[in-house]
Protein backbone atom coordinates (compact mmCIF):
# COMPACT_ATOMS: atom_id res chain seq x y z
CA UNK A 1 0.00 0.00 0.00
CA UNK A 2 2.85 2.36 0.86
CA UNK A 3 4.49 1.53 -2.47
CA UNK A 4 1.24 2.29 -4.37
CA UNK A 5 0.86 5.59 -2.50
CA UNK A 6 4.43 6.52 -3.40
CA UNK A 7 3.85 5.74 -7.09
CA UNK A 8 0.66 7.84 -7.18
CA UNK A 9 2.43 10.72 -5.43
CA UNK A 10 5.36 10.55 -7.88
CA UNK A 11 2.97 10.49 -10.85
CA UNK A 12 1.03 13.49 -9.51
CA UNK A 13 4.27 15.39 -8.98
CA UNK A 14 5.48 14.65 -12.54
CA UNK A 15 2.19 15.79 -14.03
CA UNK A 16 2.33 18.96 -11.95
CA UNK A 17 5.88 19.70 -13.10
CA UNK A 18 4.95 19.09 -16.76
CA UNK A 19 1.96 21.42 -16.50
CA UNK A 20 4.05 24.09 -14.80
CA UNK A 21 6.86 23.77 -17.36
CA UNK A 22 4.52 24.52 -20.20
CA UNK A 23 3.05 27.98 -19.75
CA UNK A 24 0.28 28.80 -22.18
CA UNK A 25 1.09 30.84 -25.29
CA UNK A 26 -0.65 34.02 -24.11
CA UNK A 27 1.37 34.03 -20.87
CA UNK A 28 4.55 33.30 -22.82
CA UNK A 29 3.92 36.16 -25.28
CA UNK A 30 3.32 38.61 -22.46
CA UNK A 31 6.38 37.32 -20.59
CA UNK A 32 8.81 37.51 -23.54
CA UNK A 33 7.33 40.72 -24.95
CA UNK A 34 7.23 39.29 -28.47
CA UNK A 35 4.42 37.81 -30.58
CA UNK A 36 5.29 35.81 -33.70
CA UNK A 37 2.57 36.11 -36.33
CA UNK A 38 2.56 34.40 -39.72
CA UNK A 39 1.10 36.43 -42.61
CA UNK A 40 0.99 35.89 -46.39
CA UNK A 41 2.74 38.16 -48.88
CA UNK A 42 1.37 36.47 -52.01
CA UNK A 43 -2.39 36.85 -51.44
CA UNK A 44 -3.48 40.46 -52.04
CA UNK A 45 -5.41 42.18 -50.52
CA UNK A 46 -4.72 40.05 -47.43
CA UNK A 47 -0.96 40.21 -47.83
CA UNK A 48 1.55 41.37 -50.45
CA UNK A 49 4.70 43.48 -50.78
CA UNK A 50 4.97 47.15 -51.65
CA UNK A 51 7.59 48.72 -53.94
CA UNK A 52 10.16 48.52 -51.13
CA UNK A 53 9.30 44.85 -50.48
CA UNK A 54 7.64 45.65 -47.17
CA UNK A 55 4.65 43.46 -46.25
CA UNK A 56 1.28 45.21 -46.64
CA UNK A 57 -2.35 44.13 -46.56
CA UNK A 58 -5.34 43.43 -44.35
CA UNK A 59 -3.72 40.50 -42.52
CA UNK A 60 -0.49 42.45 -42.02
CA UNK A 61 -2.27 45.45 -40.47
CA UNK A 62 -4.42 43.14 -38.34
CA UNK A 63 -1.22 41.53 -37.01
CA UNK A 64 0.15 44.98 -36.19
CA UNK A 65 -3.08 45.86 -34.37
CA UNK A 66 -2.92 42.65 -32.32
CA UNK A 67 0.70 43.26 -31.28
CA UNK A 68 -0.13 46.82 -30.28
CA UNK A 69 -3.14 45.70 -28.23
CA UNK A 70 -0.98 43.06 -26.50
CA UNK A 71 1.67 45.68 -25.82
CA UNK A 72 4.45 43.54 -27.28
CA UNK A 73 6.89 43.59 -30.20
CA UNK A 74 5.65 42.10 -33.47
CA UNK A 75 7.76 39.50 -35.26
CA UNK A 76 6.25 38.93 -38.71
CA UNK A 77 6.90 35.62 -40.46
CA UNK A 78 6.20 35.21 -44.18
CA UNK A 79 4.11 32.10 -44.85
CA UNK A 80 2.30 30.42 -47.74
CA UNK A 81 -0.96 28.51 -48.01
CA UNK A 82 0.93 25.21 -47.80
CA UNK A 83 3.09 25.92 -44.75
CA UNK A 84 0.91 28.19 -42.61
CA UNK A 85 -0.47 25.36 -40.45
CA UNK A 86 2.84 23.40 -40.25
CA UNK A 87 4.57 26.61 -39.07
CA UNK A 88 1.99 26.88 -36.29
CA UNK A 89 2.25 23.21 -35.32
CA UNK A 90 6.06 23.29 -35.18
CA UNK A 91 6.11 26.43 -33.00
CA UNK A 92 7.68 28.70 -35.62
CA UNK A 93 4.82 31.16 -35.01
CA UNK A 94 2.29 31.82 -32.24
CA UNK A 95 -0.58 33.04 -34.43
CA UNK A 96 -1.48 32.61 -38.08
CA UNK A 97 -3.41 35.34 -39.91
CA UNK A 98 -3.58 34.29 -43.55
CA UNK A 99 -7.14 34.35 -44.91
CA UNK A 100 -7.53 31.00 -43.18
CA UNK A 101 -10.73 29.14 -44.00
CA UNK A 102 -12.30 26.73 -41.52
CA UNK A 103 -12.56 22.99 -42.21
CA UNK A 104 -13.33 20.08 -39.86
CA UNK A 105 -10.00 18.47 -40.78
CA UNK A 106 -7.99 21.56 -39.85
CA UNK A 107 -9.96 21.88 -36.62
CA UNK A 108 -8.38 18.59 -35.52
CA UNK A 109 -5.00 20.35 -35.58
CA UNK A 110 -5.54 24.00 -34.61
CA UNK A 111 -7.90 26.22 -32.64
CA UNK A 112 -9.85 28.80 -34.64
CA UNK A 113 -10.93 32.25 -33.52
CA UNK A 114 -14.13 33.91 -34.64
CA UNK A 115 -14.01 35.17 -38.27
CA UNK A 116 -12.70 38.62 -39.15
CA UNK A 117 -13.60 38.84 -42.88
CA UNK A 118 -16.08 37.27 -45.28
CA UNK A 119 -15.31 36.00 -48.78
CA UNK A 120 -16.11 33.05 -51.03
CA UNK A 121 -14.08 30.52 -53.01
CA UNK A 122 -14.83 29.83 -56.66
CA UNK A 123 -13.44 28.56 -59.95
CA UNK A 124 -12.67 31.15 -62.64
CA UNK A 125 -11.65 31.03 -66.28
CA UNK A 126 -12.19 32.54 -69.70
CA UNK A 127 -15.73 33.11 -70.95
CA UNK A 128 -15.18 30.48 -73.62
CA UNK A 129 -14.65 27.71 -71.05
CA UNK A 130 -18.01 25.92 -70.84
CA UNK A 131 -18.01 24.86 -67.19
CA UNK A 132 -20.77 25.33 -64.63
CA UNK A 133 -19.88 22.67 -62.05
CA UNK A 134 -17.01 20.51 -60.81
CA UNK A 135 -18.46 17.52 -62.65
CA UNK A 136 -18.00 19.36 -65.98
CA UNK A 137 -14.28 20.08 -65.61
CA UNK A 138 -13.29 17.21 -67.90
CA UNK A 139 -9.69 17.61 -69.07
CA UNK A 140 -9.55 21.34 -68.44
CA UNK A 141 -6.54 22.00 -66.22
CA UNK A 142 -7.40 23.84 -63.02
CA UNK A 143 -4.63 25.40 -60.95
CA UNK A 144 -5.00 25.60 -57.18
CA UNK A 145 -2.66 26.31 -54.28
CA UNK A 146 -1.84 23.10 -52.46
CA UNK A 147 -3.47 22.64 -49.07
CA UNK A 148 -5.84 25.62 -49.30
CA UNK A 149 -9.57 25.42 -48.70
CA UNK A 150 -10.05 25.72 -52.48
CA UNK A 151 -7.92 22.60 -52.96
CA UNK A 152 -9.85 20.71 -50.28
CA UNK A 153 -13.26 21.84 -51.55
CA UNK A 154 -12.64 21.12 -55.23
CA UNK A 155 -10.92 17.80 -54.53
CA UNK A 156 -13.98 16.75 -52.57
CA UNK A 157 -16.25 17.66 -55.49
CA UNK A 158 -14.15 15.99 -58.19
CA UNK A 159 -11.06 14.08 -57.09
CA UNK A 160 -10.34 13.07 -60.70
CA UNK A 161 -10.12 16.62 -62.06
CA UNK A 162 -7.00 17.65 -63.97
CA UNK A 163 -5.28 19.51 -61.13
CA UNK A 164 -2.16 21.64 -61.24
CA UNK A 165 -1.14 22.20 -57.61
CA UNK A 166 1.32 24.95 -56.72
CA UNK A 167 3.18 25.79 -53.52
CA UNK A 168 1.81 29.33 -53.20
CA UNK A 169 -0.89 31.66 -54.53
CA UNK A 170 1.49 33.80 -56.58
CA UNK A 171 2.64 30.76 -58.58
CA UNK A 172 -0.98 29.67 -59.08
CA UNK A 173 -1.90 33.13 -60.41
CA UNK A 174 1.11 33.13 -62.75
CA UNK A 175 0.17 29.69 -64.08
CA UNK A 176 -3.32 30.89 -64.98
CA UNK A 177 -2.21 34.25 -66.37
CA UNK A 178 0.44 32.62 -68.56
CA UNK A 179 -1.95 30.02 -69.96
CA UNK A 180 -0.39 27.01 -68.23
CA UNK A 181 -3.81 26.31 -66.72
CA UNK A 182 -7.30 26.75 -68.16
CA UNK A 183 -8.98 27.59 -64.85
CA UNK A 184 -8.03 28.83 -61.41
CA UNK A 185 -9.65 27.98 -58.08
CA UNK A 186 -9.15 30.85 -55.67
CA UNK A 187 -10.75 33.42 -53.41
CA UNK A 188 -13.10 36.12 -54.69
CA UNK A 189 -10.97 38.91 -53.22
CA UNK A 190 -7.79 37.54 -54.77
CA UNK A 191 -9.51 37.66 -58.17
CA UNK A 192 -10.52 41.26 -57.59
CA UNK A 193 -6.87 42.18 -57.08
CA UNK A 194 -5.72 40.13 -60.07
CA UNK A 195 -8.22 41.94 -62.29
CA UNK A 196 -6.78 45.29 -61.23
CA UNK A 197 -3.32 44.20 -62.31
CA UNK A 198 -4.33 42.21 -65.42
CA UNK A 199 -7.19 44.06 -67.09
CA UNK A 200 -6.90 42.05 -70.31
CA UNK A 201 -7.30 38.66 -68.64
CA UNK A 202 -10.73 37.11 -68.21
CA UNK A 203 -11.81 35.90 -64.77
CA UNK A 204 -15.31 34.67 -65.54
CA UNK A 205 -16.78 32.96 -62.50
CA UNK A 206 -17.71 29.39 -63.39
CA UNK A 207 -19.07 28.07 -60.10
CA UNK A 208 -18.82 28.80 -56.40
CA UNK A 209 -17.07 26.29 -54.17
CA UNK A 210 -18.09 27.64 -50.78
CA UNK A 211 -18.49 30.73 -48.69
CA UNK A 212 -15.14 31.33 -47.01
CA UNK A 213 -14.96 33.49 -43.90
CA UNK A 214 -11.37 34.17 -42.83
CA UNK A 215 -10.30 33.13 -39.31
CA UNK A 216 -7.21 33.53 -37.16
CA UNK A 217 -5.56 30.32 -35.96
CA UNK A 218 -3.60 29.36 -32.83
CA UNK A 219 -2.21 26.05 -31.63
CA UNK A 220 -4.64 23.38 -30.50
CA UNK A 221 -5.73 23.91 -26.92
CA UNK A 222 -4.41 27.47 -26.59
CA UNK A 223 -7.79 28.67 -25.36
CA UNK A 224 -6.45 31.63 -23.38
CA UNK A 225 -4.84 33.11 -26.48
CA UNK A 226 -7.90 32.30 -28.58
CA UNK A 227 -10.20 33.97 -26.04
CA UNK A 228 -8.00 37.06 -25.95
CA UNK A 229 -8.06 37.36 -29.77
CA UNK A 230 -11.85 37.00 -29.79
CA UNK A 231 -12.14 39.81 -27.25
CA UNK A 232 -9.74 41.88 -29.37
CA UNK A 233 -11.86 41.29 -32.49
CA UNK A 234 -15.03 42.22 -30.60
CA UNK A 235 -13.36 45.42 -29.40
CA UNK A 236 -12.18 46.20 -32.95
CA UNK A 237 -15.74 45.77 -34.22
CA UNK A 238 -17.20 48.00 -31.51
CA UNK A 239 -14.58 50.73 -32.05
CA UNK A 240 -15.05 50.67 -35.83
CA UNK A 241 -11.39 49.78 -36.44
CA UNK A 242 -12.22 46.50 -38.17
CA UNK A 243 -14.75 48.28 -40.39
CA UNK A 244 -12.08 50.80 -41.45
CA UNK A 245 -9.67 47.97 -42.23
CA UNK A 246 -12.30 46.09 -44.23
CA UNK A 247 -13.19 49.18 -46.25
CA UNK A 248 -9.53 49.93 -46.94
CA UNK A 249 -8.66 46.50 -48.31
CA UNK A 250 -11.90 44.76 -49.24
CA UNK A 251 -13.96 47.71 -50.42
CA UNK A 252 -17.04 47.07 -48.30
CA UNK A 253 -18.24 47.67 -44.75
CA UNK A 254 -17.64 44.99 -42.17
CA UNK A 255 -20.72 42.91 -41.39
CA UNK A 256 -20.71 40.85 -38.19
CA UNK A 257 -20.30 37.13 -38.77
CA UNK A 258 -21.36 34.29 -36.42
CA UNK A 259 -18.94 34.01 -33.49
CA UNK A 260 -17.48 30.66 -32.44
Amino acid sequence: MKRLTAIIAALAMSLSVAATARADDLANILSTGVVRIGVPVDVPPFGSQDADRNPVGLDVELAEMIAKALGVKLELQQITGANRIPYLLTNKIDIVIAALGMTPERAKQITYTSPYADTYDAVYGSKSAQVTSAAELGQLKVVVTKGTTQDIELSGMNADANFMRTEDDATAATAYLSGQADLIATNSLVVRELLKQNAGKEFDRKFVLARGPAHIGVRMGEQNLCNWINVFLYSAVMSGDLDKLTMKYLGYHYEPLPAL
